[in-house]
């Protein structure tokens, strides 16, 4: 081609290029470097996120097992005031609970009751009702928990409680059984509402019969490490020769030393005539 013919040809190709706009920048040689975005700042988890929660707190049971791995220790001492008959001192409530795996957990303990009553207000105990004169009794616990639901949405996290009762001290030489089912979600702001149903068998000298145990409770934190609640349970047995009906309301506090520690005082009064007239428990919970 000749000199005139490539310099025609460029011509060509420069009228056909694009112009650009009235104040526009002409295109960079090299690209700018593209800003890297900032990462979002975390709010940094409190330790106490995945505190300990006992079944001790209150009458109606954690839905939380202990975890895989993982012991809870227990223990409480209950004042219980009754109406008919000599007051109730139960101690030590002693409750043992090992995760074998994430959602199942083996449970040991033992309890001594002297007073007329019996123990009707610690669940992790069982609903012991002695007669309403002065007598004595030690019982041993074993059993299972085993989670059967966890939350989402509307499903509630739930979890199946079978524990049995063997006579250790006192007259009563009968094995009594325990079935417990505990459901509940946690509300925003870290509140929580929780409720069971539970039954189990008695017996007092040659009367046997059933006792029926539901409850509610909603729990509150106030501040990191401190928990408050206030909560509702019955007792209605069946086929007893003189059936009982039994309310009682019961607030409560919990405070956390540690993630692993935690120190409760619960309160409570009998909404009716054949509950008893007040009762209190302090207790404690460590888990490692």
């Amino acid at each position: 081609m000749t000199r005139f013919g490539m310099l025609l040809l460029l011509g060509i190709i420069v009228l056909f290029l694009p112009l650009p706009r009235a104040g526009a920048q002409p295109p960079a040689l090299f690209p700018a470097e593209v800003p890297r975005a900032e990462p979002e700042e975390r709010r940094p988890e409190s330790r106490f996120e995945d505190a300990i929660e006992t079944d001790r707190d209150s009458f109606t049971p954690a839905t939380r097992t202990a975890g895989r791995g993982r012991f809870i220790v227990e223990s409480s001492y209950s004042f219980i005031d009754n109406r008919r008959g000599p007051e109730t001192h139960s101690f030590p409530e002693l409750l043992l609970r090992y995760g074998v795996r994430e959602r199942l957990e083996l449970r040991l303990g033992w309890n001594y009751e002297i007073g007329g009553g019996g123990n009707v207000v610690s669940g992790t105990v069982g609903e012991d009702v002695l007669g309403p004169t002065t007598s004595e009794e030690g019982r041993m616990l074993y059993g299972f928990k085993a989670a059967v639901t966890e939350q989402a949405r509307w499903v509630p996290g739930s979890a199946l409680i079978l524990q049995g009762f063997t006579p250790t001290a006192g007259e009563a030489t009968d094995t009594q059984l325990l079935v417990g089912y505990v459901f509940g979600w946690e509300l925003p702001r870290r509140w929580k509402l929780d409720a069971a149903f539970r039954y189990n068998s008695d017996s007092e000298e040659e009367d046997r019969f059933s006792v029926w145990a539901p409850s509610v409770v909603l729990k509150v934190p106030v501040m990191e490490r401190v928990n408050v609640h206030g909560e509702y349970f019955g007792l209605f047995s069946r086929d007893k020769a003189e059936d009982f009906v039994r309310h009682f309301f019961s607030p409560g506090v919990h405070y956390l030393i540690t993630p692993d520690l935690e120190v409760g005082v619960r309160l409570g009064w009998g909404l009716n005539d054949q509950s008893a007239r007040f009762f209190t428990n302090v207790g404690v919970g460590w888990r490692f």
